[in-house]
C-alpha cells in the first residue's frame, strides 16, 4: 500500500513519517500532484499558521490537488483546520471540504491557557476511524483555534467548551490532536485510518 504525506511548509512532518514507519509502511513525503493522486492513503499533517500555509498551498497548486483527492485523506492539526471553510486565524479562506469555520479559543477563566497544550480526552466516537474505541481516551493537543461541534464531528473534546476533536466527510477524515504524538492510542487511530 502506498501512503503519501503532503510535503509543504508545515512543522512536525518528520514525526508523522516516523509514526507511519513504526506501523510497518514506507511513506512517501511529496508535493508531487501525481504521487499524491496515485497513493492509496494521503496524510495532510502539520503545525503552523493558517494564512501562510494556505498561501503556500495555493502558490504550489496543492490546494486543488488536495481538494481533488478521492482516496482516504487524513488531516492532522493545522491540516484539519485548513480542510474547513474559513479560519479566524488572520481571516483565512481555507479549502472548504468541511462546511464549518475555525474559531479562536477565548479563555473563560485563568484555569484555561491558550494554546491548549498537552493531553486531553476524546469521546463520542462516530466513525470507522475510531473502530473498537469504547471509552474516552487521552491524546496530545497543541492549538489556539478550534472547530465547533457540527454535522461532521466524529469525536468531541472539552476545553473551554465542547468542540470537534475529529471530523469526517466522504473520503476526508481529520484530527485536531496529534495521533503521531499520542502513544498507543494515536497508533490505533493511524492504523484504523490505514485499514479504511
Amino acid at each position: 500500500m502506498k501512503v503519501a504525506i503532503v510535503k509543504y511548509n508545515a512543522g512536525n512532518i518528520r514525526s508523522v513519517v516516523n509514526a507511519i514507519e513504526r506501523l510497518g509502511y514506507e511513506p512517501v513525503l511529496t508535493d508531487d500532484p501525481e504521487e499524491l493522486r496515485s497513493a492509496d492513503k494521503v496524510i495532510f499533517p502539520g503545525q503552523g499558521e493558517a494564512s501562510t500555509t494556505m498561501a503556500y498551498l495555493r502558490e504550489h497548486g496543492l490546494d486543488k490537488v488536495i481538494m481533488s483527492l478521492k482516496q482516504p485523506v487524513l488531516g492532522i492539526c493545522i491540516g484539519m483546520q485548513l480542510l474547513c471553510r474559513h479560519s479566524e486565524e488572520y481571516d483565512t479562506e481555507c479549502l472548504g471540504i468541511f462546511d464549518v469555520d475555525v474559531k479562536r479559543f477565548i479563555a473563560s477563566s485563568h484555569e484555561y491557557k491558550v494554546p491548549q497544550m498537552g493531553w486531553n480526552n476524546i469521546c463520542d466516537y462516530k466513525s470507522q476511524l475510531y473502530k473498537n474505541f469504547t471509552k474516552p481516551e487521552y491524546v496530545y493537543f497543541v492549538h489556539s483555534f478550534y472547530v465547533p461541534l457540527c454535522e461532521h464531528t466524529i469525536a468531541t473534546t472539552d476545553y473551554i467548551q465542547p468542540y470537534s476533536s475529529s471530523l469526517h466527510k466522504d473520503n476526508f477524515y481529520a484530527t485536531q490532536f496529534h495521533p503521531e504524538k499520542s502513544g498507543s492510542v494515536g497508533e490505533r487511530i493511524l492504523r484504523n485510518f490505514l485499514e479504511l
